[in-house]
């Protein structure tokens, strides 16, 4: 692909190859939306007038309209008059097609006799295969045939071969002078996400309550921009950006030797609010190759207090949006139920829990010790960006021992009065050792007033249209939850 960026200024130029500035290194701002800004330093050698340079420190993924070439010291004036972007990386179908209409070499491998044997057959390329994935067209002897022979040999004499991306700009400069550019640029190509490991220390702590645990996050980061970046800063930032579309971590100990000596500990990831996004410093260089997926550890907490608790929320599917009178009226509404006592975990993320880092979106596996010493895996689910001092609440999969009914008792409608009542049975069951509390969840979807007219244990309001049961089930044992709801419109 090729783009060009033009000027009123029509430039004669003489070729200029820009260097990349070790001493100024290479940055990279990831985002976790496929996008990266990365920021170079190139070495400017410029003459009196006008200047050809061209650089390969790019991606293959580039946008060409983001590039920004300047000196970050304000001291020169970058006039670029035109650029030009060219991806075409030379691959065996671009040469293919460079030769349409020629006659090629093929080196074709047969057997014969038992042994490998290799010929030169030659073939007139009458259309190559294309990007599309279109069928190639060859000529062999005086017949068609829409396959190549062999593997195809180009003269090494072929013009305009690019090992590489490059940026082509036509500079004008007023004087000669020489200085350090930067170049910064948008580039689709890069990701990144978290993960979270949340290790429990207590054998036999599976019955709700709250329990300390270990937490381990990860950033995984994956370059798949055509590029190698090596000793690259690399920033993180978490959150929706809008895209047009067309904690503490270990000291390390070591070097004991002579005059045993301590190593400073690597300085943790930090975070700062940016816009309305947060921006994760790694406070170190990384290599991150093309194709490569690297992760670095971001925050490490120990003791964090973590909620667990069950959930019974009996019905499997809720009607969705609301009728012309804002009413559910169909008797069957509602009815289809699930036995399944859900498993949650919650926790705050805050200073006074060893947290506190706003959280990026991702993964978190939940791992328990057994009686052995051996670490389980138990679960695992998906969490949202999560600031200071915000909740995470998660599910880690449904129970075993435990298990609930629901069933409805009565209903009634009065179209006249603008009435519904409708009652219900509960019933959760342990068969476990220990008793457990349970969350039943009931939803009061038929209409937006409704008051609980009759139950036999106290709720909890949690919005407009859920309630909460709190209830303790006994060991080898079950509790019920009776309600009646009273509905009007």
């Amino acid at each position: 692909m090729k783009r060009a960026i033009l000027c009123l200024i029509v430039a004669l130029s003489v070729p200029v190859f820009a260097q990349q500035n070790q001493a100024g290194g290479t940055a990279l701002t990831i985002y976790n939306t496929d996008l990266a800004v990365a920021r170079t330093t190139v070495n400017l050698d410029l003459k009196q007038g006008n200047n050809e340079v061209t650089t390969t420190n790019v991606t293959s993924h580039l946008e060409p309209d983001s590039v920004v070439l300047r000196d970050p010291t304000g001291r020169h004036k970058v006039q670029v008059v035109e650029q030009n972007y060219d991806a075409a990386i030379v691959t065996q179908d671009w040469m293919l097609e460079k030769y349409e209409g020629q006659t090629l070499n093929f080196e074709v491998s047969r057997f014969d006799g038992g042994a490998m044997k290799t010929e030169i057959v030659p073939a007139k390329i009458l259309r190559a295969p294309g990007l599309n994935g279109g069928e190639p067209l060859v000529e062999v002897n005086g017949k068609l045939q829409f396959y190549l022979p062999g593997r195809p040999l180009f003269p090494a004499s072929t013009d305009g071969l690019l090992l590489k991306p490059t940026l082509r700009w036509q500079i004008y400069s007023p004087e000669a002078e020489s200085f350090p550019a930067e170049l910064s640029y948008l580039t689709h190509g890069f990701n990144w996400y978290a993960t979270y490991n949340v290790v429990s220390s207590g054998a036999n702590a599976a019955d709700s309550g709250t329990e300390p645990v270990d937490i381990v996050g990860w950033v995984t980061m994956s370059n798949n921009s055509g590029t190698d970046f090596a000793d690259a800063r690399v920033k993180l930032m978490a959150g929706n950006v809008a895209m047009v579309q067309n904690g503490v971590m270990d000291g390390i100990l070591g070097g004991i030797g002579n005059g045993a000596r301590v190593l400073a500990a690597p300085q943790a990831v930090s975070q700062k609010a940016f816009d309305d996004f947060h921006l994760y410093d790694l406070h170190r260089t990384v290599t991150l190759k093309n194709g490569e997926t690297k992760q670095v550890e971001f925050i490490r907490a120990a003791d964090v207090p973590v909620t667990r608790k069950y959930v019974y929320d009996g019905v499997e599917n809720l009607p969705n949006g609301w009728t012309a009178n804002g009413v559910w009226m169909e008797e069957n509404y509602g009815l289809q139920g699930t036995k399944k006592v859900r498993i949650e975990l919650e926790l705050v993320n805050s200073k006074k829990n060893h947290l506190g880092m706003p959280l990026p979106a991702g993964r978190m596996r939940f791992y328990r010790t057994d009686s052995d010493g051996q670490m389980e895996f138990v679960g695992e689910s998906m969490i949202d960006h999560t600031p200071e001092d915000g909740k995470v609440e998660v599910s880690t999969g449904t129970a075993f021992d435990v298990t609930g009914e629901r069933k409805r008792t009565e209903f009634h409608v009065d179209n006249y009065a603008h009435v519904i009542d409708e009652a219900y049975q509960i019933t959760v069951k342990n068969a476990k050792d220990k008793p457990v509390n349970v969350d039943v969840l009931e939803h009061m979807f038929r209409a937006a007033n409704w008051d609980v007219v009759e139950k036999n244990t106290p709720f909890e309001k949690k919005d407009s249209s859920t309630v909460i049961f709190p209830i303790t089930v006994p060991a080898h044992g079950q509790q019920q939850v009776t309600y009646t709801v009273h509905y009007s419109w």
